[in-house]
C-alpha cells in the first residue's frame, strides 16, 4: 500500500501548513460545561473553521493515550505502529547532538523525592534551564565502565543521557511510575541484549542520587524513552514534500530532524516569534510545520485557563498564516492533554482542514462538539496527509498513473 501510495505523488507549487496545538483535545471541568478549546475565544479559528472540513482525530488508535513522539508520528502520516523513535532519540536531536546510530539515549527528568525516596514532584517543580545547567555540570562527572557518558540539558526540567560504547540495547523499561507518592522503579532489559544498557542506567541513576542529594527540589532523576536511533523515510521521500519545522521545544526539533525536515531557528519563545520565522521562510519550502508547547503544559499542570489562553494566543496569530495564502491549512494537536485529567489522554484530537478545493461543513467553530459534526468524521491522525496532499493538487489518478505517464512522454 505505501509503495503505491508513492507512486501516486506528483509534484505542484502549492504550500501545506500544519499548525499543531500540542495537547490540544479537552475536557469540561463540570458535566456539560465547555472544553478549553470552546471556552477560548477564538474568531479567526472559527471563521476558517466555517471554511473548513472538521472532524476528530485519532493520533494512534481509538482508547489509546499517545506520547507526544507517537503522536507525532501519526499526525505526519507515519504508523506509530510501524515505526517507534524512542523519547531519548528526539530529545538528544532536537539539541543538535551528534546521535551515532549505535548509541543509547534516554530523555531525562530531573525530579523532587522526599526522605523515603518517594517521588513528590515528577518534574522537580518544573526548574528553570538556568538550574538545569549547573546540575547536568554535577551529573557530568559521573563515569561508568566500558563506555562513554554524555548529560545534557535540554530545557526546564528535562536532559539528556547518551551512553556510547558497544553492545548497548535498547529493549528497555522507563523508571517514571507517572503518579506520586511511590519511589521510581529500575531500570529492566527486556530482552538479554540489553542487561548491559539497563545495569549502566541503574548505576547511572544510583550516582546521580548521591550527588543531587541535597539539590531540593531536584534531588533525583529518573529516565524515560531510552533508544537507539531507527532507521525511518523521510518527510521528502516519503511525500514528496520540501518540509520545514518550526519549534522552540527540543523535542519537536528531534522528530523533525528524525524525518529529514529542515529545523528552521527560532528568534525568541513565543508564538508570535514562531510565525515570524514562518512568514521570513515562507517561499523557500512546500510544508510547514508550526508547533505550540503550551497548550500541552498547561493541561498537565491542571490549568484550564491558561490552556484556553494560549489557543486565544495562536488564534491570535493565526491572520499571519491566512495573509501568506497557503493552499492546505491543517490545525490540530498530537494529543489530547485535558486540563481536568492533568495528563495525556485518549480522546480524539479537534481537527480542522482548509483548502480552496475542500467540501466545507459550514460550521463557524472549532471545538470538540463541533468537530464531531464534521465530514472528516473519526479518523486515523495518519490519513490527514493523503488528505491534504489531494487538496494541494499533489496526487494523481489511483488505476491511471501509468497510462498517464506514457501519454507523457
Amino acid at each position: 500500500m505505501k509503495d503505491v501510495l508513492k507512486d501516486l505523488l506528483v509534484p505542484a507549487q502549492t504550500k501545506i501548513a500544519r499548525i499543531v496545538l500540542d495537547g490540544l483535545g479537552g475536557l469540561p471541568m463540570e458535566p456539560g460545561g465547555k472544553t478549553e478549546l470552546e471556552f477560548a475565544r477564538t474568531p479567526n479559528l472559527d471563521a476558517l473553521a466555517a471554511q473548513s472540513a472538521l472532524g476528530l482525530a485519532d493520533p494512534v488508535g481509538p482508547g489509546i493515550a499517545p506520547g507526544s513522539g507517537p503522536g507525532h508520528l501519526g499526525i505526519f502520516g507515519y504508523d506509530p505502529f510501524e515505526y517507534e523513535i524512542g523519547r531519548g532519540v528526539l530529545e538528544a536531536l532536537g539539541i543538535d547532538f551528534d546521535l551515532g546510530k549505535n548509541d543509547l539515549a534516554a530523555r531525562g527528568n530531573f525530579c523532587s523525592v522526599d526522605a523515603n525516596g518517594k517521588l513528590t514532584d515528577r518534574r522537580a517543580g518544573r526548574i528553570a534551564t538556568e538550574l538545569n545547567i549547573e546540575l547536568v555540570k554535577i551529573l557530568r562527572t559521573i563515569k561508568l565502565p566500558g563506555v562513554q557518558v554524555f548529560v545534557e540539558t535540554v530545557k526546564d526540567y528535562r536532559l539528556v543521557l547518551v551512553l556510547r560504547g558497544a553492545g548497548l540495547g535498547d529493549a528497555l523499561t522507563e523508571t517514571d511510575p507517572q503518579r506520586v507518592g511511590v519511589a521510581p522503579l529500575p531500570v529492566r532489559a527486556l530482552d538479554a541484549k540489553s542487561r548491559k544498557s539497563a545495569r549502566l542506567a541503574n548505576q547511572f541513576i544510583k550516582q546521580s542520587a548521591k550527588l543531587l542529594a541535597d539539590k531540593h527540589p531536584a534531588n533525583m532523576v529518573m529516565l524515560r524513552g531510552l533508544a537507539k536511533r531507527p532507521a525511518i523515510p523521510s518527510y521528502q521521500e516519503r511525500f514528496g514534500l520540501n518540509a520545514a519545522a518550526i519549534a522552540v521545544y527540543p523535542m519537536y526539533r528531534g522528530i523533525a530532524k528524525t524525518l529529514g525536515m529542515q529545523v528552521l531557528p527560532v528568534e525568541g519563545e513565543t508564538i508570535a516569534d514562531e510565525f515570524t520565522t514562518l512568514e521570513k521562510n515562507w517561499n523557500a519550502f512546500d510544508f510547514f510545520y508550526l508547533h505550540v508547547k503550551k497548550t500541552d503544559s498547561a493541561g498537565e499542570d491542571g490549568d484550564f485557563e491558561k490552556k484556553a489562553h494560549v489557543i486565544e494566543d495562536l488564534d491570535a496569530q493565526l491572520p499571519r498564516l491566512l495573509a501568506l495564502n497557503p493552499d492546505v491549512i491543517i490545525i490540530s494537536g498530537d494529543h489530547s492533554t485535558p486540563a481536568l485529567l492533568k495528563s495525556h489522554s485518549w480522546h480524539p484530537v479537534p481537527t480542522l482542514l482548509y483548502s480552496k478545493f475542500v467540501r466545507a461543513d459550514g460550521i463557524a467553530e472549532f471545538g470538540e462538539r463541533a468537530c464531531a459534526r464534521g465530514s472528516l468524521g473519526r479518523l486515523p491522525s495518519k490519513d490527514i496527509s493523503p488528505i491534504a496532499l489531494a487538496n494541494a493538487g499533489r496526487r494523481t489518478k489511483f488505476g491511471a498513473y501509468k497510462i498517464d505517464n506514457e501519454f507523457k512522454d
